[in-house]
């Protein structure tokens, strides 16, 4: 049962925001009382806690599947975007703003931890495109890897990029592209056109 009140938890945060749903909303899509989600957690504010941390554990290891497979790096990337578009609805809400504003410290924590395995996956993603010449050899890898993650935490930023301009979709796409070929080598270059022409419409 905490396991399910999680996941739904989890599905109406990211779909409405952290602030906007109530315990009410959860109990009702789950079809149970308002207490009994109370027996596994005794206030919203730990259940956002936990739901953070489910939803962090649960992207973490989707990542780690995914770099286990070992693809080129620049289509580990691209794999990598479309895991997180998959499960993180970005678009209806503003979940990372809800939780910045409502839930400063867990927002705090969570942001940490985020940055420790983006800092891992990017830099590890950069010394295996340079050892294969996908990516220029004099790359600083720890300033890459810190405008990285500092740039996809600004997409999701609704004052910087309004739904109404901005899908996430395309945000993703054109920063990733940019990305890319600020580093590729000609060899790298020709991978990612070839890629993009290919998987266009993904």
């Amino acid at each position: 049962m905490k396991e399910d009140i999680l996941k739904t938890a989890v599905d109406l945060f990211l779909t409405y925001g952290f602030k906007s749903v109530t315990m009410d909303d959860i109990a009702n899509n789950l079809g149970i009382s308002k207490k009994t989600i109370y027996q596994y957690f005794e206030n919203k504010n730990i259940l956002v806690e936990e739901s953070v941390m489910y939803l962090f554990q649960f992207i973490s290891s989707g990542i780690e599947d995914i770099r286990d497979m070992e693809k080129n790096p620049i289509e580990e990337i691209y794999e990598i975007k479309k895991f997180l578009m998959h499960n993180l609805k970005d678009e209806k809400s503003s979940p990372q703003y809800q939780l910045e504003k409502y839930y400063p410290k867990i927002f705090k924590d969570i942001k940490e931890k985020q940055y420790c395995v983006m800092d891992d996956c990017v830099s590890c993603n950069l010394e295996r495109g340079k050892k294969i010449g996908l990516y220029r050899e004099n790359l600083n890898v720890t300033f890459i890897s810190k405008i990285y993650f500092n740039c996809m935490m600004s997409l999701k930023d609704k004052g910087l990029f309004p739904l109404e301009n901005f899908s996430m979709k395309t945000l993703m796409d054109n920063y990733l592209e940019y990305h890319l070929r600020g580093i590729c080598t000609p060899k790298g270059l020709e991978l990612l056109n070839e890629y993009l022409k290919v998987n266009q419409s993904n």
